[in-house]
């Protein structure tokens, strides 16, 4: 699994998760940017794909899939932009992709052809837990990491099941809502991500809401591996 094992090299490390959208302002930008984020000591990548009704995303990256997908930008061009661009990449990217865009593909032929691709993980933050078997199954036969999500409202039960059905790498929701920008993280987050730590060794992704400086310094101390961040700078970039 290259998501978990590029985290567990880390050690000590916190691990950079960058996210950027596929397709906004051009495909050719978001190329340069995957490049960027890697030269700048990435240890991670998440690219997402655009989707008419991103329901987990704040209004920064809905704005940005939807001016992607009125370009016209689509799955097959992305992952043509991907081929092209991860010989070149030392840090693995993990797709973001919603769940009806994978089905509309038919799981086998998406999960196929992100592999030739060159897509190391895929994150989707809509799956269904009891939909999960089936995409892992097809998932490891192509050495794709599929990353499941914990939040903070998951029970005691999801939390040990989630655990238990992951093939790797968790990602921990930060807070209550969609992705964007925050003031502060929830008081109660340290004890949430330490007693998921108490039961797993699994790596752990914190994301969602990861949006400063401070967020990254203050939480650098706590049990996980990785922050998972959509950059501020988002609002830049699409004008």
């Amino acid at each position: 699994m290259i998501i978990s094992d590029t985290l567990s090299k880390l050690k000590i490390k916190c691990a950079l998760i960058p996210f950027i959208p596929a397709g906004i302002p051009s495909l050719e930008f978001t190329k340069d940017i995957l490049l960027t984020f890697d030269h700048a000591g990435a240890d991670v990548i998440e690219l997402g794909l655009p989707y008419s009704d991103p329901l987990a995303d704040g209004p920064i990256i809905q704005n940005a899939c939807w001016k992607a997908l009125k370009q016209g930008i689509n799955l097959v061009q992305i992952l043509k932009l991907v081929k092209e661009v991860s010989p070149y990449l030392k840090a693995p990217i993990l797709l973001f992709a919603y769940y009806n865009s994978i089905l509309s593909q038919g799981i086998l032929n998406f999960v196929e052809a992100i592999y030739i691709a060159g897509v190391k993980g895929l994150a989707i933050p809509d799956l269904p837990l009891e939909e999960a078997d089936y995409i892992i199954q097809v998932c490891s036969k192509f050495c794709i990491e599929l990353v499941l999500f914990i939040t903070p409202t998951s029970s005691s039960t999801k939390i040990n099941t989630i655990l238990a059905k992951s093939p790797g790498t968790i990602y921990i929701i930060s807070s209550i809502g969609v992705t964007g920008i925050r003031s502060n993280l929830s008081s109660d987050l340290h004890d949430f991500i330490d007693n998921i730590r108490k039961i797993t060794n699994k790596p752990l992704i914190l994301g969602f809401g990861i949006s400063k400086l401070s967020h990254v310094q203050e939480k650098f101390s706590w049990n996980f591996d990785g922050n998972g961040k959509g950059f501020g700078f988002g609002d830049f970039f699409f004008f």
